[in-house]
């Protein structure tokens, strides 16, 4: 997970944009790292196409960085690693297939991805309420009035 950029406690509205921005960036090609490592840490390579398929698509934005849709994309046999389940049980068993179970779970993907989508909310949390600080701020500065 890339560092939280420091924001002081008054920041302008560019200068919070510019660090939602990166950091959003930075979150994106860090996960697919991250996702690359553990696939290798826990062995989940067999052909290798696994590994090759997780990307970054593109992030989709309102001008400010408010509002943020995040994507990645990766082939579905890798939920089924992370799930150690797959194709020893078919469709509509009970899960009692006369034999002891052979996969075993190889969590890849989701523990690291929702730990990795709290600190970006956290960040996106706190980095907006410094920008809004920043908006009050000035406000009272330019009309000379302090509540």
């Amino acid at each position: 997970m890339p560092a939280t950029a420091q924001t002081s406690p008054q920041v302008s509205a560019d200068q919070a944009q510019e660090q939602r921005q990166k950091y959003i960036e930075a979150f994106n090609g860090t996960m697919i790292q991250i996702w690359q490592e553990r696939i290798t840490l826990l062995d989940v390579i067999d052909t290798g196409t696994l590994l090759r398929s997780p990307l970054s698509l593109p992030i989709h934005a309102d001008g400010r960085f408010f509002e943020i849709s995040l994507s990645q994309q990766f082939i579905e046999y890798g939920l089924w690693q992370d799930y150690g389940v797959g194709g020893e049980t078919p469709k509509g068993n009970s899960g009692d297939i006369g034999r002891a179970k052979v996969r075993k779970r190889r969590p890849w993907f989701s523990k690291k991805y929702y730990a990795s989508v709290m600190n970006l909310r956290d960040f996106l949390a706190e980095n907006i309420g410094h920008e809004f600080q920043g908006i009050i701020a000035d406000t009272f500065a330019r009309t000379n009035k302090i509540y």
